[in-house]
């Protein structure tokens, strides 16, 4: 990858700028990899530069900087939309009845398919960087997460670390949601009650995002991924 191009998008990153130099060398190593590997599809008007296709990258990069490039396995596209999109949902509920309804989502991760950006999210969690929100890296904690066969909440670990992982996970993830059921205001966005997976993710873009308050709200968790993912960008050494 051209120097020029990477202190560019350092430039517009401010999780990259806020990387030591041996982080920033791997985050720069490991997007060149996405880069070469995986087809970035921009839908409809939507254009992407190579600058805004390295940023991406970086984005999508950035949870692997400890985990690997193992973490780019088992998929080949990015899809972008220019905002948000719709998807089709159906279920069949135990009555044998079929409900069909329409989502609006920033993102998706398909187990074995593409992963999916809404372009104008990735800009807004760019412009507000300790907002707590990255949909990037939302994503891309559903695509680890699957890597070991089941999404569930608990990327593939060694099995004593799995065990320490799952105990503390389910025991914040069971605060939240008996938070969130009992209308109380929850500390971390309150999607993250919708299922492990979705505690996981969501407390994965609190990590790099705004891991004071993740540590404040739920100090174990927290350990856990700074274990997993490195000492958070916005945190000082």
């Amino acid at each position: 990858m051209a120097a020029d191009l990477w202190n560019s998008t350092r430039a517009a990153l401010p999780w990259l700028a806020a990387l030591d130099e041996p982080r920033d060398a791997r985050l720069q190593q490991l997007a060149s990899r996405f880069l070469h590997t995986k087809t970035i599809t921009p839908v409809g008007d939507l254009r992407l530069d190579p600058g805004q296709r390295c940023l991406l990258a970086a984005l999508c990069c950035l949870p692997l900087l400890e985990f690997g490039e193992q973490g780019l396995h088992g998929w080949s596209q990015l899809i972008v939309y220019p905002d948000a999109f719709r998807v089709e949902r159906s279920h069949i509920d135990a009555a044998g009845v079929l409900h069909e309804w329409e989502d609006e989502l920033i993102g998706e991760a398909w187990d074995a398919g593409p992963m999916i950006l809404s372009w104008a999210d990735v800009m807004a969690d760019c412009a507000d960087p300790r907002a707590g929100f990255c949909v990037a890296v939302h994503e891309m904690a559903h695509k680890i997460d699957v890597l070991d066969g089941v999404l569930d909440g608990t990327p593939p670990l060694p099995r004593p670390w799995q065990r320490e992982w799952a105990r503390d996970f389910q025991h914040a993830y069971d605060a939240l949601v008996a938070q969130a059921e009992a209308g109380r205001e929850t500390t971390i966005d309150p999607y993250a009650a919708e299922a492990p997976e979705e505690f996981f993710a969501v407390a994965t873009e609190y990590h790099f995002s705004d891991p004071a308050t993740l540590r404040r709200a739920m100090p174990a968790v927290a350990a856990h991924l700074a274990r997993f993912y490195g000492r958070p960008p916005f945190e000082p050494g």
